[in-house]
Protein backbone atom coordinates (compact mmCIF):
# COMPACT_ATOMS: atom_id res chain seq x y z
CA UNK A 1 0.00 0.00 0.00
CA UNK A 2 1.47 3.83 -1.15
CA UNK A 3 2.66 5.89 1.67
CA UNK A 4 4.02 9.05 1.66
CA UNK A 5 6.18 10.62 3.99
CA UNK A 6 7.16 14.39 4.48
CA UNK A 7 9.32 16.20 6.95
CA UNK A 8 10.77 19.72 7.56
CA UNK A 9 13.39 21.16 9.64
CA UNK A 10 12.33 23.66 12.00
CA UNK A 11 14.36 27.27 12.77
CA UNK A 12 16.85 29.08 15.09
CA UNK A 13 16.30 32.80 14.64
CA UNK A 14 19.63 34.09 14.81
CA UNK A 15 18.99 37.84 13.95
CA UNK A 16 15.43 40.15 12.67
CA UNK A 17 12.92 38.39 15.09
CA UNK A 18 9.54 40.29 14.48
CA UNK A 19 10.64 42.02 11.60
CA UNK A 20 9.03 39.71 9.38
CA UNK A 21 5.52 40.79 11.45
CA UNK A 22 2.69 43.45 9.63
CA UNK A 23 2.54 46.09 9.49
CA UNK A 24 6.00 46.62 10.28
CA UNK A 25 6.89 44.27 7.07
CA UNK A 26 4.50 46.55 4.79
CA UNK A 27 5.60 49.71 5.96
CA UNK A 28 9.45 49.81 6.60
CA UNK A 29 10.44 45.87 5.20
CA UNK A 30 12.05 43.18 7.27
CA UNK A 31 14.94 40.89 7.58
CA UNK A 32 15.53 37.88 9.39
CA UNK A 33 18.73 36.01 9.40
CA UNK A 34 17.70 32.18 10.46
CA UNK A 35 18.94 28.51 10.15
CA UNK A 36 17.56 25.36 10.54
CA UNK A 37 18.15 22.83 12.98
CA UNK A 38 17.61 19.09 12.81
CA UNK A 39 14.51 19.11 14.71
CA UNK A 40 11.74 18.27 12.45
CA UNK A 41 7.57 18.27 11.92
CA UNK A 42 6.81 14.94 9.88
CA UNK A 43 3.84 13.59 8.20
CA UNK A 44 3.03 10.69 6.38
CA UNK A 45 -0.43 10.16 4.33
CA UNK A 46 -1.46 6.78 3.22
CA UNK A 47 -4.80 7.13 0.60
CA UNK A 48 -7.52 5.12 1.57
CA UNK A 49 -10.94 3.44 -0.45
CA UNK A 50 -13.33 3.76 2.13
CA UNK A 51 -14.64 7.22 2.01
CA UNK A 52 -13.22 8.12 5.39
CA UNK A 53 -10.43 11.34 6.66
CA UNK A 54 -8.80 9.61 9.65
CA UNK A 55 -6.41 12.59 11.21
CA UNK A 56 -3.62 11.78 14.29
CA UNK A 57 -1.03 14.12 15.73
CA UNK A 58 1.39 11.93 17.92
CA UNK A 59 3.31 14.42 19.56
CA UNK A 60 -0.16 15.70 20.86
CA UNK A 61 -2.30 12.47 21.58
CA UNK A 62 -5.04 13.69 19.48
CA UNK A 63 -7.17 11.94 16.64
CA UNK A 64 -10.48 12.56 14.74
CA UNK A 65 -12.45 10.86 12.21
CA UNK A 66 -14.29 12.75 9.32
CA UNK A 67 -16.05 11.41 5.85
CA UNK A 68 -14.34 12.84 3.01
CA UNK A 69 -16.10 16.32 2.62
CA UNK A 70 -15.12 19.26 0.83
CA UNK A 71 -14.62 21.07 4.14
CA UNK A 72 -13.37 20.01 7.90
CA UNK A 73 -14.58 21.68 10.54
CA UNK A 74 -12.03 23.97 12.10
CA UNK A 75 -12.77 23.96 15.91
CA UNK A 76 -10.11 23.98 17.78
CA UNK A 77 -8.88 20.49 17.30
CA UNK A 78 -5.69 19.58 14.81
CA UNK A 79 -6.88 22.85 12.81
CA UNK A 80 -3.23 22.95 11.29
CA UNK A 81 -4.16 19.50 9.51
CA UNK A 82 -7.76 20.42 8.84
CA UNK A 83 -6.31 23.70 7.05
CA UNK A 84 -4.30 22.48 4.93
CA UNK A 85 -6.78 19.97 3.68
CA UNK A 86 -9.28 22.24 3.05
CA UNK A 87 -7.28 24.54 1.05
CA UNK A 88 -5.98 21.66 -1.05
CA UNK A 89 -9.32 20.93 -1.80
CA UNK A 90 -10.71 24.50 -2.24
CA UNK A 91 -7.17 25.13 -4.80
CA UNK A 92 -6.71 21.80 -6.20
CA UNK A 93 -8.64 18.38 -6.61
CA UNK A 94 -11.83 20.39 -6.10
CA UNK A 95 -13.18 17.07 -4.87
CA UNK A 96 -13.17 15.52 -1.45
CA UNK A 97 -9.93 13.22 -0.66
CA UNK A 98 -9.92 10.08 1.37
CA UNK A 99 -6.56 9.34 3.62
CA UNK A 100 -4.72 8.55 6.74
CA UNK A 101 -2.39 11.87 7.97
CA UNK A 102 -0.20 11.02 10.69
CA UNK A 103 2.03 14.05 11.82
CA UNK A 104 4.25 14.35 14.50
CA UNK A 105 6.71 17.69 16.20
CA UNK A 106 10.05 17.06 17.81
CA UNK A 107 9.59 20.60 19.50
CA UNK A 108 6.22 21.13 22.07
CA UNK A 109 3.78 24.09 20.55
CA UNK A 110 4.98 27.03 21.84
CA UNK A 111 8.50 26.43 21.54
CA UNK A 112 9.94 29.41 19.59
CA UNK A 113 11.63 27.44 17.15
CA UNK A 114 8.29 27.74 14.41
CA UNK A 115 6.90 24.28 14.73
CA UNK A 116 4.18 24.98 13.87
CA UNK A 117 4.14 26.88 10.31
CA UNK A 118 6.91 24.13 9.81
CA UNK A 119 4.40 21.73 10.07
CA UNK A 120 2.23 23.07 7.93
CA UNK A 121 4.73 23.11 5.23
CA UNK A 122 5.34 19.42 5.72
CA UNK A 123 1.94 18.76 5.71
CA UNK A 124 1.58 20.27 2.18
CA UNK A 125 4.74 18.71 0.97
CA UNK A 126 3.21 15.61 1.64
CA UNK A 127 -0.19 16.26 -0.06
CA UNK A 128 2.03 17.93 -2.53
CA UNK A 129 3.92 14.43 -3.13
CA UNK A 130 0.79 12.68 -3.15
CA UNK A 131 -1.10 14.29 -5.41
CA UNK A 132 1.89 15.70 -8.03
CA UNK A 133 0.90 19.20 -7.10
CA UNK A 134 3.07 22.28 -9.44
CA UNK A 135 4.60 23.45 -6.44
CA UNK A 136 7.98 25.13 -5.79
CA UNK A 137 9.59 26.22 -2.49
CA UNK A 138 8.56 29.60 -2.84
CA UNK A 139 5.02 28.46 -3.76
CA UNK A 140 4.83 25.91 -0.81
CA UNK A 141 5.59 28.72 1.95
CA UNK A 142 3.67 31.20 0.58
CA UNK A 143 0.68 28.44 0.64
CA UNK A 144 1.69 27.87 4.44
CA UNK A 145 1.49 31.52 5.26
CA UNK A 146 -1.79 31.90 3.53
CA UNK A 147 -3.22 28.66 5.26
CA UNK A 148 -2.36 29.82 8.78
CA UNK A 149 -2.37 33.64 8.72
CA UNK A 150 -5.57 34.13 6.41
CA UNK A 151 -7.28 30.86 7.07
CA UNK A 152 -6.45 30.17 9.88
CA UNK A 153 -6.27 33.52 11.15
CA UNK A 154 -3.51 32.55 13.52
CA UNK A 155 -1.17 35.81 14.16
CA UNK A 156 2.23 35.40 12.96
CA UNK A 157 5.56 36.42 10.91
CA UNK A 158 6.45 34.98 7.56
CA UNK A 159 10.15 33.57 8.42
CA UNK A 160 9.16 29.78 9.69
CA UNK A 161 7.00 29.07 6.41
CA UNK A 162 10.50 29.78 4.58
CA UNK A 163 12.95 28.44 6.66
CA UNK A 164 11.16 25.18 6.72
CA UNK A 165 11.00 24.85 3.01
CA UNK A 166 14.17 26.62 2.58
CA UNK A 167 16.30 25.09 4.68
CA UNK A 168 19.83 25.48 5.63
CA UNK A 169 21.36 29.55 6.51
CA UNK A 170 18.94 32.08 5.13
CA UNK A 171 18.91 35.74 5.06
CA UNK A 172 15.32 36.70 4.14
CA UNK A 173 13.32 40.17 3.42
CA UNK A 174 10.32 41.08 3.76
CA UNK A 175 8.20 43.61 1.52
CA UNK A 176 4.43 44.61 1.47
CA UNK A 177 1.81 41.96 -0.29
CA UNK A 178 3.23 39.36 1.43
CA UNK A 179 6.90 39.52 -1.34
CA UNK A 180 9.57 37.28 0.36
CA UNK A 181 12.72 37.47 -1.05
CA UNK A 182 14.77 34.25 0.39
CA UNK A 183 18.90 34.52 -0.23
CA UNK A 184 20.75 31.18 1.12
CA UNK A 185 23.94 32.17 2.32
CA UNK A 186 27.35 30.07 1.83
CA UNK A 187 28.85 29.76 5.32
CA UNK A 188 31.82 28.25 5.36
CA UNK A 189 31.89 24.66 7.25
CA UNK A 190 34.11 25.08 9.64
CA UNK A 191 32.85 28.58 10.82
CA UNK A 192 28.84 26.60 10.76
CA UNK A 193 30.93 23.74 12.78
CA UNK A 194 32.26 26.60 14.78
CA UNK A 195 28.67 28.09 15.39
CA UNK A 196 26.90 25.00 16.56
CA UNK A 197 29.59 24.30 18.97
CA UNK A 198 28.97 28.09 20.44
CA UNK A 199 25.47 28.07 20.75
CA UNK A 200 23.99 26.18 23.14
CA UNK A 201 20.04 25.57 22.92
CA UNK A 202 17.86 25.41 26.38
CA UNK A 203 14.72 24.90 26.85
CA UNK A 204 13.32 26.94 29.95
CA UNK A 205 10.47 24.16 30.18
CA UNK A 206 7.75 26.57 29.43
CA UNK A 207 6.19 27.06 26.52
CA UNK A 208 4.23 30.19 25.14
CA UNK A 209 1.30 31.68 23.05
CA UNK A 210 3.21 34.14 20.43
CA UNK A 211 0.09 34.95 18.83
CA UNK A 212 -0.17 37.31 21.97
CA UNK A 213 3.04 38.83 22.26
CA UNK A 214 2.75 39.14 17.93
CA UNK A 215 -0.37 41.10 18.54
CA UNK A 216 1.05 43.24 20.87
CA UNK A 217 4.02 44.36 19.02
CA UNK A 218 1.54 44.57 15.64
CA UNK A 219 -0.37 46.73 17.83
CA UNK A 220 2.35 49.17 18.81
CA UNK A 221 3.83 50.01 15.36
CA UNK A 222 0.11 50.78 14.39
CA UNK A 223 -0.47 52.90 17.18
CA UNK A 224 3.18 54.82 16.32
CA UNK A 225 4.83 53.87 19.01
CA UNK A 226 8.28 55.47 18.90
CA UNK A 227 10.05 53.05 21.31
CA UNK A 228 8.84 50.03 19.76
CA UNK A 229 9.13 51.15 16.32
CA UNK A 230 12.65 52.12 17.04
CA UNK A 231 14.06 48.67 18.48
CA UNK A 232 12.43 47.02 15.63
CA UNK A 233 14.63 49.33 13.52
CA UNK A 234 17.33 48.09 15.26
CA UNK A 235 16.48 44.62 15.30
CA UNK A 236 16.38 44.80 11.79
CA UNK A 237 20.08 46.15 11.45
CA UNK A 238 21.24 43.36 13.63
CA UNK A 239 20.15 40.97 10.93
CA UNK A 240 22.55 42.95 8.35
CA UNK A 241 24.97 42.84 10.88
CA UNK A 242 24.90 39.12 11.45
CA UNK A 243 24.60 38.14 7.92
CA UNK A 244 28.14 40.47 7.75
CA UNK A 245 29.64 38.26 10.98
CA UNK A 246 29.00 35.08 9.31
CA UNK A 247 29.68 35.45 5.92
CA UNK A 248 33.23 36.92 6.95
CA UNK A 249 33.66 34.20 10.01
CA UNK A 250 34.28 37.14 12.64
CA UNK A 251 32.95 34.52 15.52
CA UNK A 252 33.74 36.72 17.80
CA UNK A 253 30.85 39.29 17.13
CA UNK A 254 27.94 36.90 16.89
CA UNK A 255 27.72 36.77 21.14
CA UNK A 256 27.55 40.98 21.14
CA UNK A 257 25.92 40.70 17.86
CA UNK A 258 22.79 38.75 19.78
CA UNK A 259 22.67 40.70 23.06
CA UNK A 260 22.42 44.25 21.21
CA UNK A 261 19.21 42.38 18.92
CA UNK A 262 18.00 40.87 21.93
CA UNK A 263 18.26 44.64 24.43
CA UNK A 264 16.30 46.08 22.01
CA UNK A 265 13.90 43.31 20.76
CA UNK A 266 12.53 43.38 24.46
CA UNK A 267 11.61 47.12 24.02
CA UNK A 268 9.15 45.84 20.91
CA UNK A 269 6.65 44.43 23.33
CA UNK A 270 5.71 43.75 26.38
CA UNK A 271 5.50 39.79 27.42
CA UNK A 272 8.71 39.88 25.47
CA UNK A 273 10.40 38.68 28.65
CA UNK A 274 10.16 38.25 32.14
CA UNK A 275 12.32 37.90 35.65
CA UNK A 276 12.76 34.69 35.41
CA UNK A 277 14.06 34.73 31.42
CA UNK A 278 15.99 37.56 32.88
CA UNK A 279 17.62 35.84 35.71
CA UNK A 280 18.34 32.34 33.48
CA UNK A 281 19.98 35.48 30.82
CA UNK A 282 22.08 36.77 33.11
CA UNK A 283 23.30 33.44 34.64
CA UNK A 284 24.69 32.09 31.03
CA UNK A 285 26.32 35.83 31.14
CA UNK A 286 27.97 35.87 33.90
CA UNK A 287 29.15 32.21 33.13
CA UNK A 288 30.94 33.48 29.73
CA UNK A 289 28.23 33.94 27.93
CA UNK A 290 28.64 36.78 25.23
CA UNK A 291 24.98 36.95 24.18
CA UNK A 292 21.70 35.02 23.74
CA UNK A 293 18.09 35.63 22.93
CA UNK A 294 14.97 33.57 23.57
CA UNK A 295 13.61 31.76 20.14
CA UNK A 296 10.87 32.83 18.65
CA UNK A 297 8.29 35.59 19.95
CA UNK A 298 9.26 35.72 23.81
CA UNK A 299 7.79 34.90 26.89
CA UNK A 300 9.35 31.04 27.42
CA UNK A 301 10.30 27.87 25.07
CA UNK A 302 13.76 27.59 24.10
CA UNK A 303 16.68 30.49 24.37
CA UNK A 304 20.32 30.08 23.27
CA UNK A 305 23.70 31.58 24.56
CA UNK A 306 26.65 32.67 22.43
CA UNK A 307 29.67 30.50 24.02
CA UNK A 308 32.64 31.39 23.03
CA UNK A 309 36.18 29.45 23.35
CA UNK A 310 35.38 26.62 25.61
CA UNK A 311 32.76 29.11 27.52
CA UNK A 312 29.76 26.38 27.17
CA UNK A 313 30.86 23.86 30.15
CA UNK A 314 30.31 26.52 32.76
CA UNK A 315 27.24 28.36 30.89
CA UNK A 316 25.65 24.66 30.56
CA UNK A 317 26.50 24.15 33.78
CA UNK A 318 25.23 27.44 35.28
CA UNK A 319 21.98 27.09 33.10
CA UNK A 320 21.52 23.76 34.62
CA UNK A 321 20.14 24.75 37.68
CA UNK A 322 17.32 26.48 36.39
CA UNK A 323 14.20 24.25 35.47
CA UNK A 324 14.53 23.57 31.51
CA UNK A 325 17.52 21.39 30.10
CA UNK A 326 20.20 21.44 27.35
CA UNK A 327 18.71 20.71 23.88
CA UNK A 328 21.88 18.48 21.66
CA UNK A 329 21.30 19.74 17.70
CA UNK A 330 23.14 20.00 14.53
CA UNK A 331 22.40 22.38 11.80
CA UNK A 332 20.31 21.10 9.05
CA UNK A 333 21.24 22.30 5.58
CA UNK A 334 18.22 20.83 3.77
CA UNK A 335 14.52 22.16 3.59
CA UNK A 336 11.27 20.16 3.40
CA UNK A 337 11.90 16.66 1.70
CA UNK A 338 8.94 14.26 0.68
CA UNK A 339 8.94 10.95 -0.66
CA UNK A 340 6.76 7.76 -1.32
CA UNK A 341 7.19 4.47 -0.61
CA UNK A 342 4.62 1.59 -2.14
CA UNK A 343 3.86 2.97 -5.67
Amino acid sequence: MKLIRSRAPLRMGLAGGGTDVSPYADLFGGSILNATINLYASASIRPRTDGKIHLEAFDRKESVQYDAVYNLPIDGTLDLLKGVYNRIVKDFTHEPLSFELCTSVDAPAGSGLGSSSTLVVAIIGAFAEWLKLPLGEYDIAHLAYQIERVDLKLAGGRQDQYAATFGGFNFMEFYKEEKVIVNPLRIRKKIATELQNNIVLFYTGTSRESAEIIKKQSSAIQKSSEEALQATHRVKEQSTMMKEALLRGELDRIGEILHFGWEHKKRMASGISNSRIEELYDAARAAGATGGKISGAGGGGFMFFYCPNNTRFKVIEAISQFDGRVKNYEFAMTGLYSYTIGE
